[in-house]
């Protein structure tokens, strides 16, 4: 090859380079590890809204992105799916909550994971802050302590003569704690007495609402969670409803579902801007550097058909605060 050759086709290699390299980084496949405590219909919407979260950014399912579903009726199942994907050396684990993050946690120190409805990550020891996370866990969160007083607040104010009231919660989520300790600390304010029983299955609900009500609670504050918000939310309902109870659940769904009312952001939304923290860190950033996005936006839902069914009325400066009202 002639000098004059050789630097032409020099020439053209360097710029052609930099578009090489681009569409071989488009063209890779990327594999996302989803786990799941449920069932897929159960959650079918969220799943859908980080669907199409993720196609916004340029990820499509069959073409750059193939997501690993491993869906568990268990925690022990959870954890040998969580132990499945990391052998599988997928390049992130979805986990939404605070009961998927702690199996993924267990199963891997070094693929990262990203949450998108968190209870409270600190509080469950699952980053070290919301500003810088350390480890391989970040993603959105709730305000666990803030949200718990001001779901009881609103329950209060609801049936303002009940002093006792029964606190369910759920043993499958780690947030658990942070949640119990907010409802003392709240109950204590607001002059109430609490009863707190605690599930671990779906099985256990019709136990709990009869051990509250022969305890002789007034109202129920139900502790959000993927299990009670995902795993037959109208049982949940209709236990409340049996038994007379006045519920406050922490998701909306739950209120769709047929409960009183929920105090909560939107959950779908919020697993469609997870999507925006998988794009980051495929695109380099690290998760101990990306800081805990706090969900801004809260909503009041309240099912009047439900305040019917119990025999209740909701006080008018409730329902002119509420951001839907459920007939």
């Amino acid at each position: 090859m002639r000098r004059r050759e050789l630097i032409e086709f020099a020439g053209t290699a360097f710029f052609a380079w930099p578009l090489v390299a681009r569409a071989q980084q488009q063209d890779k496949i990327v594999r996302l590890g989803f786990l799941g405590f449920g069932t897929p219909v159960a959650a079918a919407s969220r799943v859908e809204a980080l669907r199409a979260g993720l196609r916004d950014l340029g990820y499509v399912e069959g073409k750059n992105l193939v997501i690993e579903f491993r869906w568990s009726g268990t925690v022990e199942q959870m954890q040998k799916a969580a132990a499945e994907l990391a052998r599988m050396k997928v390049d992130i684990i979805f986990a939404s909550s605070s009961t998927e993050v702690e199996p993924a946690r267990r199963a891997t120190n070094t693929i990262p994971i990203v949450f998108a409805v968190h209870a409270d990550p600190v509080g469950a020891g699952h980053v070290s802050s919301l500003a810088r996370p350390g480890g391989n866990t970040t993603g959105l969160a709730m305000l666990q302590t803030g949200l718990t007083e001001k779901r009881l607040e609103l329950l209060k104010e609801t049936v303002p003569r009940v002093t006792r009231f029964g606190v369910l919660w759920d043993r499958t989520a780690p947030s658990y704690r942070p949640f119990l300790q907010a409802a003392e600390v709240a109950g204590g304010k607001l002059g109430l007495q609490l009863r707190p029983v605690g599930v671990s299955t779906v099985a256990d609900y019709d136990g709990a609402f009869a051990t509250m009500a022969q305890d002789r609670v007034g109202a129920v504050l139900v502790h959000a969670s993927t299990q009670t918000a995902l795993n037959n939310p109208r049982l949940l309902a209709e236990l409340a409803l049996k038994h007379r109870l006045p519920t406050m659940f922490g998701v909306r769904n739950n209120v769709e579902a047929g409960g009183l009312m929920s105090y909560a952001p939107d959950a779908t939304d919020l697993w469609r801007r997870a999507a925006v923290y998988i794009d980051k860190i495929l695109k380099g950033a690290r998760p101990a550097d990306l800081p805990v996005e706090q969900a801004s936006k809260y909503e009041l839902v309240i099912n009047l058909k439900t305040a019917k069914a119990l025999g209740l009325t909701i006080p008018p400066s409730l329902l002119q605060r509420a951001d839907q009202v459920i007939e």
